[in-house]
């Protein structure tokens, strides 16, 4: 075998090496430096890519986790640091109590949310003892920080909601984390998160709201799968829950409801549609979104009364035969069962939301001037009234035989507090002018046959015989003998001169079935009678329900400004959207913890502005559709609808019913509408820099963070809480209305 040469330097025999040169810049394989920097930046370039490409497929899970992260800390920083009662704490953490004592209450919104706060209360190992009277400090025993914790979950998961929702409205990744960034950088609801109070729950079902419906919308063309049913059942349920916690959930209601109308009609022009499926949408949508909602929000109530099981402070708004039914009641305790001539009772309306029969010693300003009569739910003397014989029959005898009131009887009835007669004339009420005032007049010895009222016995829910007045079970009219009108107590109230009380009328018209002309005995004493157990019948829960919605709705519309008092806390609804004035949550005195709701300028301002924004590019877009031109597709045209138009019309219908209610308003009224403003701002912003190269767009979106960032942190201390002296915080009072320093 031949061998092959060597040489010294010991280079290959081929002279591969022998031809290579020690040429600076070169490796000892033959590869240039400078070719080798390039690998190397390659390399790094593409491990580079690798990461952006990994956090780009994981965003949908690290940026909600990230939100979610910062929005717990913006709601529980500090949470604890004032121990007083705040605010409308003094109000729903008393009837958080009420659950704990399981003592009935009454109040004019529903109950989800304050059986939620109880729920957070009795988590926290609070027995319900601390009346959560105004300013005054926590008892070491009750953990209030907890119980405002539970509360700030809700405001805290709003943020991930935004999150998803604004991604579901498929608006671009930068717009999607702005929504998200104004939701957690708003200070207001940052700060009305972290109190015991049922705006977090109502924003929390508000933002679920939204989300399902979105969510629902995006799978309009897999109509009839699992995940179709799920999304609209989700949205039937969270309608349920958002109107269980407050009336202003109809609102969102309502914008779901727009939605299905036109979607259903939409497929109504869908030839090519079936008519079973066509059916199978409209009856999916009426049990989804109808009933469902429906369910969930009695079921509250059912609960609601299966908890509060004891008599309490909120009785004399309910049925007479459902306070009977309450442990440690005394109405219809003892009392005879049978009405006599010389009883003395309570006559309790039966009309929904029905109090009872009221008298006192104040008079009609106009009018007969007489003694006002009027309907009332508290519980006193002046509710009491003697059953007398008319004035053509012998005066009552106390020494002589019983005789009981039966149906067709005249009777007089005879105020207990100031032996003033119930009586009426043809003389305008002073609301309802079309109906009779029915007055207190004259005594038991002076007055006329218009004291005189006939009884009509309309029903008995414990016996087949209508000839007698039962306590508690008979429901009976009172017609005027001579004017033949009859007693009525509607959800009309009196001004301020009656007390804010109902109005009581003589109404001409007789329709047997208004249930506002139905009264019935709901305390009774008679020492000659014997005592009896009137009250083991039990009340329907649906007239419960019924009866229950209505006090609280005409409580809520006596919620009305005070012309003689004056309400530093109250504003305007045009104060809202452009921020023009603020809320002082406590006292402003310098060793008190102090809080300001105010929301973040950048957010309030910017969400306002891009509504008129919103108007503007669909003016815009009409107007070079009317000049025939074509620029915009199908789907953007359905993005402009669905992402723009939707979230305006929600804020419409959440905002516009203020101008119009006669009741107080504060700014807290305006958030759920904040939302939907803020939901058009990432709209219309990602609409209008949809067009900008990548960077000039991001850096866009780089000052809007960094504004609503930027100016969250200037006002951190109006959330996280202001100690010492306000003059301290001086530099935040933009505008004198911010009265953020006195």
């Amino acid at each position: 075998m031949e061998s092959k040469p060597s040489y010294a330097t010991g280079a290959n025999v081929d002279g591969q090496d022998l031809r290579r040169r020690n040429v600076p810049g070169q490796g000892h394989n033959g590869q240039s430096a400078h070719e080798s920097a390039e690998v190397d930046k390659k390399k790094s370039y593409k491990s580079k890519r690798s990461t952006i490409s990994y956090l780009d497929e994981y965003e949908f899970l690290l940026a909600p986790i990230i939100f979610t992260a910062l929005s717990f800390f913006t709601r529980f920083h500090k949470i604890g640091l004032s121990p007083i009662v705040t605010w409308d704490e003094a109000h729903f953490g008393k009837f958080g109590s009420h659950y704990l004592k399981r003592e009935f209450y009454f109040d004019v919104h529903p109950p989800l949310g304050k059986m939620l706060v109880g729920l957070s209360g009795y988590l926290a190992g609070y027995n319900g003892s601390f009346e959560f009277k105004s300013g005054e400090t926590y008892p070491e025993d009750l953990n209030y920080t907890f119980m405002r914790a539970f509360n700030a979950t809700f405001g805290a998961l709003c943020v991930p909601l935004a999150y998803f929702t604004a991604r579901e409205l498929e608006l671009r990744r930068p717009a999607v984390w702005f929504v998200t960034l104004m939701v957690l950088c708003e200070n207001s609801y940052a700060t009305i998160s972290r109190f015991i109070l049922l705006d977090a729950m109502l924003l929390f079902f508000t933002f679920t709201t939204v989300l399902c419906w979105a969510r629902f919308h995006r799978l309009r063309n897999e109509s009839f799968s699992f995940e179709w049913f799920l999304w609209l059942f989700m949205t039937g349920i969270s309608i349920g829950c958002v109107c269980s916690v407050k009336w202003v959930g109809a609102f969102c209601t309502a914008l779901v409801g727009i939605y299905t109308i036109e979607d259903l009609w939409n497929k109504f022009g869908d030839y090519k549609m079936p008519k079973v499926d066509y059916a199978s949408h409209v009856m999916a949508r009426v049990f989804g979104l109808i009933v469902v909602p429906i369910l969930v929000y009695m079921f509250s109530f059912w609960l609601h009364f299966q908890v509060l099981e004891n008599s309490g402070p909120g009785d004399a708004q309910m049925s007479s035969l459902f306070q009977a039914n309450l442990k440690g009641t005394e109405v219809g305790k003892d009392s005879p069962l049978e009405i006599a001539y010389g009883s003395r009772a309570t006559l309790k309306n039966m009309g929904y939301g029905g109090g009872l029969l009221h008298s006192h010693v104040q008079t009609y300003p106009e009018g007969s001037t007489q003694q006002q009569i009027t309907c009332y739910h508290h519980k006193d003397a002046n509710n009491d009234w003697f059953f007398y014989p008319n004035r053509w029959q012998p005066d009552y005898d106390p020494e002589a035989p019983i005789q009981f009131v039966a149906d067709k009887d005249q009777i007089r009835l005879i105020h207990a507090q100031t032996g003033r007669n119930l009586h009426s004339h043809q003389v305008s009420a002073p609301v309802t002018k079309a109906d009779y005032e029915v007055s207190c007049y004259g005594n038991t010895t002076i007055g006329d046959d218009k004291d005189h009222w006939t009884v009509e016995v309309v029903s008995d829910a414990a016996s087949s015989d209508r000839s007698k007045v039962r306590t508690l079970t008979t429901a009976f009219r009172l017609r005027h003998s001579t004017l033949g009108c009859y007693l009525r107590a509607g959800n009309v109230n009196l001004p301020q001169w009656g007390f804010k009380q109902i109005e009581t009328t003589c109404v001409k018209d007789n329709y047997p079935r208004d249930v506002y002309t139905h009264w019935n005995v709901e305390s009774h004493w008679n020492e000659r009678l014997p005592a009896s157990d009137p009250g083991s019948y039990k009340s329907p829960f649906f007239r419960d329900f019924l009866h229950l919605n209505v006090a609280m709705m005409t409580s809520n519309n006596a919620l009305v400004p005070d012309p003689d008092k004056q309400d530093d806390l109250a504003s305007h609804f045009w104060q809202w959207p452009i921020l023009n004035v603020g809320l002082r949550m406590c006292s402003w005195e310098d060793h008190i913890v102090k809080y300001f709701l105010l929301g973040n300028p950048l957010v309030y301002w910017g969400s306002t502005a891009s509504l008129a924004g919103l108007g503007v590019l669909v003016l815009y877009y009409l107007i070079r559709w009317q000049r025939g031109y074509t620029e915009l597709k199908t789907h953007d045209i359905d993005h402009i609808h669905y992402a723009g138009l939707y979230p305006a019309l929600g804020w419409f219908l959440h905002y516009l019913p203020f101008i119009a209610m006669a009741r107080v308003t504060y700014v807290h009224h305006y958030y759920p509408a904040l939302y939907f403003a803020i939901l058009v701002e990432g709209f219309v912003v990602d609409h209008v820099t949809s067009t900008l190269p990548g960077r000039a767009r991001w850096a866009v979106y780089l000052v809007l963070y960094a504004g609503v960032v930027g100016l969250f942190w200037l006002f951190r201390a109006i959330s996280f809480g202001m100690v010492g002296p306000s003059k301290q915080w001086a530099h935040l009072k933009w505008f004198d209305s911010w009265r953020i320093t006195d």
